[in-house]
């Protein structure tokens, strides 16, 4: 019975939660998802959305025992277990359970395993942190977990926010084939460039739908990436984080560009295999961007390093921010999403063999390119706008 009524407090909880969510604003990823699974993971980023996300879907199926949303940072599991909480869950009814904050439970990848075999009925919905294996590098849970990313907001879903609209989202071949005739249509509702600015400063991250100081807490939730997120699942010695941080002040401050790997180990003091290895938990945590090379199958060392989203262009940038390099993160950030871009032999970036121009095409260019412009409505034949590849999530 004591069990029970702990579980009920879990589910007033989780009522209070959905009696204050915001307003939903629809994610692409939401359409994206096969809700029929018995195990979905959800990877983002911390200051993401993914709570909001989560609880989202939970009132998309309805206020009732058959659905409950639970923070595993809860003090419920100080001296429970997940496979306690599910038995009980399943005996009230229970048929989808929402975990958030998964990764911080000791042992959560064994446990959600047991509840899988043990309770066929049973949908589990978690998420957690970019850093946390799911694939391959995680036995218990290979092959019969799907696994999604949410990432911030693409240009698409900050606009209809912003300016009330409901524009869908096109492929990679969609706007290629028929661009001129979605911008046009974009157009003939709402005035994309007047939004686009405002996105590329401070639009990716949901703090936009109740936070004043945007940037404020978006240096808060980088530390605790840092500090918590990378330092924890990458085990990072404490004394380490300095030299962490000031390898991404560093990249911060030079992005995009070829890195020189030797000489940032030397800035922060430490080896250049310390550096690849950070700079790859910085990629996992989606604070970068790394850019290699069309055809390099090894992918050692980058082409180039960029900042994962144009948000974070601005964090120690104070003079400004150049424009060039502004687009082509933003071009990456949304065209990477789900696509594999690669620095192009010709070009600034390839994707599936096409070569894309972000702003001019370099002269004496032979071989046929896209060119992304940033200050135009619509486009024609090979002319693309920037701000339409905002609409591919």
């Amino acid at each position: 019975m004591k069990q029970t009524k702990n579980v009920q407090t879990l589910f007033k909880i989780y009522d209070d939660l959905l009696s204050h969510l915001n307003p939903w604003i629809k994610r692409g990823l939401m359409d994206d998802i096969d809700w029929s699974a018995r195990l979905i993971g959800i990877k983002g980023s911390r200051g993401i959305g993914k709570t909001t996300f989560l609880l989202n879907y939970a009132k998309s199926v309805g206020k009732d025992k058959k659905c409950l949303y639970v923070d595993l940072n809860n003090f419920y599991f100080a001296t429970h277990t997940i496979i306690s909480l599910v038995d009980d869950f399943c005996k009230l009814g229970g048929h989808t359970l929402l975990l958030d904050q998964v990764y911080k439970y000791p042992e959560w990848s064994k446990e959600l395993r047991y509840c899988y075999d043990n309770y066929p009925s049973l949908h589990i919905v978690f998420a957690g942190s970019p850093v946390m294996r799911l694939k391959e590098e995680n036995p218990e849970l290979h092959g019969l977990v799907k696994v999604y990313s949410l990432e911030g907001f693409s240009f698409r879903e900050y606009l209809n926010y912003m300016a009330g609209t409901t524009f869908p989202k096109y492929s990679v071949d969609e706007i290629l084939e028929n661009h001129k005739h979605i911008a046009q249509e974009v157009v003939a509702k709402v005035k994309p460039l007047a939004y686009f600015s405002d996105y590329l400063h401070h639009g990716f991250y949901p703090y936009i739908m109740n936070e004043k100081d945007v940037f404020s807490s978006m240096i808060k939730t980088i530390n605790l990436v840092l500090e918590i997120e990378i330092s924890y699942l990458q085990q990072i010695e404490h004394k380490c984080m300095p030299k962490l941080r000031k390898l991404l002040y560093l990249i911060t401050q030079s992005a995009p560009f070829q890195p020189n790997v030797s000489k940032l180990a030397t800035e922060v003091d430490t080896s250049r295999a310390t550096v690849m290895n950070y700079m790859l938990y910085l990629k996992q945590a989606r604070l970068i961007h790394l850019l290699y090379q069309e055809g390099d199958s090894n992918q050692k060392k980058p082409a180039h390093i960029y900042m994962q989203n144009p948000n974070l262009m601005y964090l120690c940038n104070y003079g400004g921010v150049d424009s060039d390099a502004l687009y082509k993160t933003f071009f990456f950030n949304q065209m990477g999403y789900k696509n594999e871009v690669t620095r192009g032999v010709v070009g600034d970036f390839c994707v599936d063999g096409k070569m894309f121009c972000i702003g001019q095409v370099p002269k004496n260019m032979k071989q046929e390119v896209i060119l992304v412009k940033d200050m135009i409505e619509a486009g024609e034949g090979n002319v693309i706008p920037l701000w339409l590849f905002g609409f591919l999530y």
